[in-house]
Formats: C-alpha cells, sequence, structure tokens
C-alpha cells in the first residue's frame, strides 16, 4: 500500500499550483479549476483521516514516524493551512457527524464573527439555512450537490454558489465526511440584475419613438400624404422621433464606451470662461425658446485641470438640463471655486428636486418625470455620462436641491499642482 505521506508531497504541490492558477483566473475558468481543487482536497482529508484511523487502531503513535517525516508534514500543514486561509472562497469541511473539522477565514465570515471558533461544532449550531444543511447532508451520504443558491442577510444580502463534495473513506466503506466551498457570486448577480434592467429600459425607450413613427407612416401610406394641411406635420414629428432614437443610441454607445475604460481623458490646463461661452452658445436657441437667462460668471482667468472636449460635454448636459427643466422665464448660473479642488457649479431657478431622488438621479434612465423628460427630448442618461466622465477625472458630481426653490449641479475636478505648474513654464518659454 502507498504510503499517504509519499503522495502528499507531490499532492500538495499540485494543490498549491492550482491555488495560485486560480488566483489569476477569471470566471468560468477559475470555477473549473476551483471545483478541481475541491476534488483534491476531499482526497486529500479523506486519505488523511483514513490512515489517522488506521494509525489508531494499530496502535501506532505520533513518536512512530521518523523525525524526518513528522518535520515535513508539520510544514507542509501549516503551508497549506496558510494557503486555504487566504482564499476569497468559503471553505468548510465536517465529518460524518456533521461536526465542522476544518474550516478557512472566509467560511467563518459566513456564519459568526472572525474570533469566534467554529470548529467541533455541528453545522445546526452555525446555522439554520436549509440548503446549506440539505446539501452538506446529501454530501455526507454520498451525492454530490453542485449550484446551490444560498443567501445570507448580514449587514449587506450576500449571495452564494455553494459546491459540495463527499470524502470517501480510505476502505471504501462508509463516509469520512463533505467539503463545501462557498462561491461568492453577489456581485455578479447584481450586475446580471443591472444587465436586465437596462435591456428593459432601452426596449421601452426604443419602442415609443418606434411606434410613434410606424404609426405616421402608415397614415400616410394610407393617403395622408395628400393631405396638404398635415403631411408636412406628421413628417416633422417622424423627423423628431428619429433624432430622439438617433440621440439615445449615441448616448448609449457613448456611456457603454466610458463604463468599459475604452474612453480616456486627456487633461490639460484650459481657460474655462471661453468653454462655458461655447456651451451657452450652443444651447442659445433652447434658452430663447423658453427665455431662459444664462449668465456666465466665471472668472476670465479661470484655469482647470481637464480633457477640454470631455468637461465641454459634461457642461453642455447640465446646462441642457437646467434650461430644460426650468421654470419658463428663468434663470441658468455657471460660477466657478477653486481651492482644495475646482468646482463648476451649474444653478438653475428651477421647480427643484424631491429629496427621495437625488440618490438615484445619477442611474441610467432614471428621470424623476418621465413624461416632461420624453417631451423634452431627454434621454435618460446625460446626468449618468457626466458622472462617469467626471470620474474618469479623479473627480466627482454633486446635486443640491430644494424642492421648489431650484437645483445645484456641482463638478469637482481635482488640480494637479505638478502639471500646472510645467505648463505654465512651457507656455512662458
Amino acid at each position: 500500500m502507498i504510503e499517504s505521506r509519499s503522495i502528499f508531497g507531490p499532492g500538495f504541490l499540485a494543490l498549491i499550483a492550482l491555488l495560485v492558477i486560480a488566483a489569476l483566473m477569471s470566471g468560468s475558468l477559475r470555477a473549473l479549476v476551483l471545483v478541481v481543487l475541491v476534488l483534491i482536497i476531499g482526497f486529500s482529508l479523506g486519505l488523511l483521516l483514513g490512515r489517522r484511523r488506521e494509525s489508531v487502531t494499530g496502535g501506532e503513535t505520533a513518536l512512530d514516524t521518523p523525525s524526518s517525516g513528522l518535520n515535513s508534514s508539520h510544514f507542509s500543514a501549516r503551508f497549506l493551512d496558510s494557503a486555504l486561509k487566504e482564499m476569497r472562497e468559503g471553505l468548510l469541511v465536517i465529518d460524518a457527524d456533521m461536526r465542522v473539522v476544518a474550516s478557512n477565514r472566509a467560511a467563518r465570515n459566513l456564519f459568526s464573527d472572525l474570533n469566534d471558533v467554529i470548529d467541533s461544532r455541528r453545522l445546526t449550531e452555525l446555522t439554520r439555512n436549509p440548503a446549506i444543511y440539505d446539501a452538506f447532508l446529501d454530501a455526507v451520504r454520498g451525492k454530490e450537490r453542485t449550484g446551490v443558491k444560498v443567501e445570507t442577510y448580514g449587514q449587506e444580502r450576500r449571495v452564494f454558489d455553494l459546491r459540495v463534495v463527499p470524502l470517501r473513506s480510505t476502505n471504501g466503506h462508509g463516509s469520512g465526511g463533505a467539503v463545501g466551498v462557498f462561491f461568492d457570486v453577489t456581485r455578479l448577480e447584481r450586475l446580471e440584475i443591472i444587465r436586465q434592467e437596462f435591456l428593459s429600459n432601452v426596449s421601452h425607450e426604443l419602442r415609443t419613438p418606434l411606434t410613434s413613427i410606424r404609426a405616421l407612416a402608415e397614415t400616410l401610406e394610407n393617403g395622408a400624404i395628400e393631405d396638404h394641411q398635415n403631411n408636412r406635420r406628421f413628417l416633422s414629428i417622424i423627423q423628431k422621433n428619429a433624432d430622439r432614437m438617433h440621440r439615445l443610441i449615441d448616448d448609449i454607445l457613448e456611456l457603454s464606451a466610458i463604463e468599459a475604460g475604452n474612453v480616456k481623458v486627456k487633461p490639460e490646463i484650459i481657460q474655462l470662461h471661453p468653454l462655458v461661452e461655447d456651451v451657452i452658445a450652443s444651447l442659445s436657441a433652447s434658452a430663447v425658446a423658453r427665455k431662459i437667462t444664462v449668465y456666465d460668471l466665471v472668472d476670465r482667468k479661470a484655469e482647470v485641470f481637464a480633457d477640454p472636449h470631455r468637461l465641454l460635454q459634461m457642461l453642455t448636459n447640465l446646462v441642457d438640463n437646467a434650461i430644460k427643466f426650468n421654470r419658463e422665464g428663468g434663470t441658468v448660473t455657471i460660477r466657478h471655486e477653486s481651492d482644495r479642488a475646482d468646482r463648476i457649479r451649474v444653478e438653475d431657478s428651477g421647480e427643484g428636486i424631491p429629496a427621495h431622488h437625488l440618490d438615484r438621479l445619477f442611474e441610467r434612465f432614471y428621470r424623476v418625470d418621465r413624461a416632461r423628460s420624453r417631451e423634452l427630448g431627454g434621454t435618460g442618461l446625460g446626468l449618468a455620462i457626466v458622472k462617469h466622465l467626471a470620474r474618469a477625472h479623479g473627480g466627482e458630481v454633486i446635486v443640491e436641491s430644494r424642492f421648489g426653490e431650484g437645483s445645484q449641479f456641482t463638478i469637482e475636478l481635482p488640480h494637479n499642482i505638478t502639471m500646472k505648474a510645467t505648463a505654465s513654464a512651457t507656455l512662458n518659454v
């Protein structure tokens, strides 16, 4: 019979190699490697437990083991314990009596505080979650369980994919226990929910203008093209909805590129006042249509460290919103302050935003007044784009509002003293 210690050394090295590979991988490949890791751990633990049982039965003691073997096993056990302890996945090993015989830090955090001792305790003492207990019970009875969804509710809701593998005794009779690995899939589930909501919102946003275009096209086809009093109005509505779809698709592509990290900002020292004037000029037609007065109170010498194209995009979105959702005959004011950071403020005299909307205002497709936003041509993505671009600069965008008194959006941009000094020196030369 092959000695357990003779195969433990190579097996241990293979286990460490798998741990390193799993740490470097992600997604389905990482999950596959971890499943193989669970099988190796199960085999090793079963073999070691069986050898320990045989040694006790045969009257052997630890002192009968050669000193070199004892030192090697002791070192290997300590090294294995250190490696498993730092795994992000929770590892829990139980015996045939459903008592915990081994666990790592992540598993202990699942069931109790970090300093609580969970070894030697029954599984029912640690959790009342039936999904966890049933999965380990089936494994003890010899049935492997994979894909068990486990939810925990502490300070926040967390979701785990539990995989449990039975441990076989060395003589092949009976069960030696079970080993389970808890994969934290909370973030993956959250991203899946966001993806589903995004697809639902995009479908809804595209369906509205498409329905209008289709209905008017059918009306014109059925004879309204000869109606000289209404045909041009129908064509104008079709054009308006087509433009809205075009803006929506452009914003979706822009936001997707920003979130994927494919949009790189190239900050430089720029004069802020001329850039604000360009924004006001580009939106002058919509401001005049709604009798909105836009004030540029930015100092003519003000400088900021930002990507000029992206800052123009951010300010255009904010000023455009301030004009659209303002009171007719209201005002929009643009200011600049500089202390610990550069702050560009866009204030309006509109009706303000109710407090319960403020936390979600920068989410994709979130609207305070959906009907009014669609009527004014909004896509629901402008503020999300502003938020991501501000963060790409290392800054942030903040909103303050009082219902009935107007709103104030602030873009915070960090200083870059070294780059400013270098740019100033270059300009002087």
